[in-house]
């Protein structure tokens, strides 16, 4: 399964329709019909989304969201909220109440199933992270780090100068904040520029050209490492449902559908600035541990002592939701014969170039660590054995397509490295050293069978009662 819902209306037939939807797309549904049993149903099974009516018997979407911001376990978790009705006042409570959208009947099914995909994907995202905090403190290594504000930055992007600039006026009056106007074109190279912006507003443009670079843009800010952290959010005039999927899908953290509202905006843009501090403070902590105690002082990667509790955390998590998790182990091959040959510094330097090429292509809450002299982990949490393939065969032509240069004026030279893969069976415990040693058995075959390969082991199927 995808990943978890949970649904709440009085109405059961529209509960109903909604669960076909989902589990159409293969989520896992279960179902409520009122505020009180809704969060009973979610403490016993924290869902990864929660889709509500606007209004239930026993309260409303904005009481809901008080009632689980008020509960640790379930303070993250978005909700959804249904309406039948346009009511601006009840929407902008709602969303000030910490509602990611309010949707209208009659539902868009594209644009629904997009922004459930887009939600589950930042909550997988932000357990992940707050995973790496957990386990950071597990480790005695730092608390928490306090949440600062700093002046927020936000940029806007569109095609029509003029009207960002009167959408900043009015958004100054309602958002504290230092405003840019940017044009579309230029929109990439503002950024790369300076310090890039929290969170930049991209206006697509009602035309279908400037509409697809609007898009593009997107998919190019989430591919820079500089922008890759910076929240996005798209506003269509039109209320173009396509488009809108469309910037989900490319990575946009939210979209309007209704054009510039003010009030509505900086209710959105205050969410988007919340989550990245979020992940912002998360990473302080972990940077502010003690470093050289979890990470290789020659690569600067985590070391065995970070991944393996890391791993067990990330393998709890997806026996609990019923999800995949990867781990890769990789190993230099003939490594031996370049220290030998040109001496242990040339090693080194092929082992620091080696860990930054693996860095290069993780995703941002992916694991990688050096765990042996030439032996590295990947951990790939909530992921599927065709990604995870992908992910793999990608690292192995990031070592393997480019020579290592070497100290000492020493020729260029190739070198390859072999992968193990093995995957977490959707629901099932295994022990972090079961998984890392099925890993192991298939780097051994990528070994005998001629190096410079990805192996895999699939989990073993539960005997039968």
């Amino acid at each position: 399964m995808q990943g978890k819902i949970l649904v709440i209306d009085a109405i059961s037939t529209k509960r109903i329709v909604l669960k076909v939807k989902l589990t159409g797309a293969f989520y896992q549904v279960a179902q409520a019909a009122t505020l009180d049993a809704a969060v009973q149903a979610a403490r016993a099974a924290p869902p990864d989304l929660i889709i509500t009516a606007m209004d239930l018997p026993d309260g409303d979407a904005a009481a809901l969201c008080t009632r689980l911001r008020s509960l640790p376990t379930l303070a993250n978790v978005p909700v959804l909220a249904i309406g039948t009705q346009r009511d601006a006042g009840q929407r902008l409570a709602t969303l000030a109440a910490g509602a990611v959208d309010v949707m209208l009947h009659p539902l868009s099914d594209t644009l629904l199933l997009g922004r459930v995909r887009s939600c589950i994907r930042i909550q997988n995202a932000l357990s992940e992270w707050q995973m790496r905090e957990e386990t950071s403190c597990a480790l005695g290594l730092a608390e928490p780090a306090p949440d600062f504000a700093h002046a927020s930055r936000i940029s806007l992007i569109g095609d029509d100068l003029a009207a960002l600039k009167t959408w900043g006026r009015r958004l100054s009056a309602a958002l504290p904040c230092t405003l840019s106007v940017t044009c579309l074109r230029d929109a990439l190279a503002s950024q790369h520029s300076g310090k890039p912006a929290d969170v930049i507003v991209v206006c697509l443009p009602r035309a279908d050209a400037p509409a697809a670079v609007a898009l593009r843009l997107i998919s190019e800010l989430r591919a820079s490492a500089l922008t890759r952290q910076c929240g996005v959010l798209v506003v269509s005039a039109c209320g173009d449902e396509q488009r809108m999927t469309t910037a989900l899908d490319l990575g946009a953290d939210d979209v309007m559908g209704a054009g510039f509202e003010p009030e509505e905006i900086a209710l959105r843009l205050s969410a988007l600035l919340r989550r990245k501090r979020l992940v912002e403070r998360v990473q302080q902590t972990v940077r502010t541990g003690l470093h050289e105690v979890v990470h290789d002082p020659l690569t600067g990667l985590y070391n065995r002592r970070y991944a393996m509790p890391h791993m067990a955390r990330v393998l709890a998590r997806a026996a609990r939701m019923g999800q995949t998790a990867a781990v890769l182990v990789g190993d230099m091959d003939h490594f031996k014969t370049i220290n030998d040959r040109y001496g242990h510094a040339a090693g080194d330097a092929v082992l620091q170039e080696a860990a930054r090429r693996l860095q290069r292509e993780m995703r941002g809450f992916d694991t990688v660590a050096r765990i042996g002299g030439e032996e590295f982990l990947i951990l790939l949490p909530t992921t599927s054995p065709a990604c995870a393939r992908r992910i793999g065969e990608r690292l192995r032509d990031a070592i393997a397509a480019t020579p290592f240069s070497l100290p000492g004026g020493h020729r260029p030279v190739r070198i390859t490295m072999s992968f193990g893969l093995a995957l977490s069976g959707g629901g099932r415990d295994e022990a972090p050293e079961d998984l890392l040693a099925r890993a192991d058995k298939a780097l051994y075959a990528a070994k005998t069978r001629g190096r410079n390969q990805v192996e895999c082991s699939v989990p073993q199927k539960r005997p039968a009662a």
